[in-house]
């Protein structure tokens, strides 16, 4: 997984531990551990600074996403789905207007 996030996604490690593995991308950060079982459920919420780059993620990831690139009218937001390797929803967005910075 941390291949993939590193390598598809833009993730950096950010912890390297035994079995498990702490990735960030600005202030969000991942862990994956090898364990006997995951659990898949949730979306996982990528933020960018424009349409423009969440075009460009698309454009990356057109083999695992499941939607095109679109305005949401109801949350002010162009976004895009996609599925990792294990099926967990990503979702990959721009806010159509301003919000405040994160940390």
């Amino acid at each position: 997984m941390a291949r993939f996030y590193t390598r598809r996604i833009g993730m950096e490690t950010w912890l390297q531990q035994d079995d498990c593995v702490i990735l960030r991308h600005g202030n969000l950060l991942l862990g994956f551990c090898e364990r006997p079982e995951t659990d898949c459920a949730g979306t996982i919420t990528f933020f960018y600074d424009s349409r423009e780059d969440v075009d460009a993620m698309h454009g990356n990831l057109v083999d695992i996403a499941t939607t095109q690139p679109a305005t949401n009218d109801k949350y002010r937001i162009y976004q895009f789905f996609a599925r990792d390797p294990e099926g967990r929803i990503l979702e990959f967005q721009h806010f159509l207007h301003p919000v405040n910075p994160v940390a």
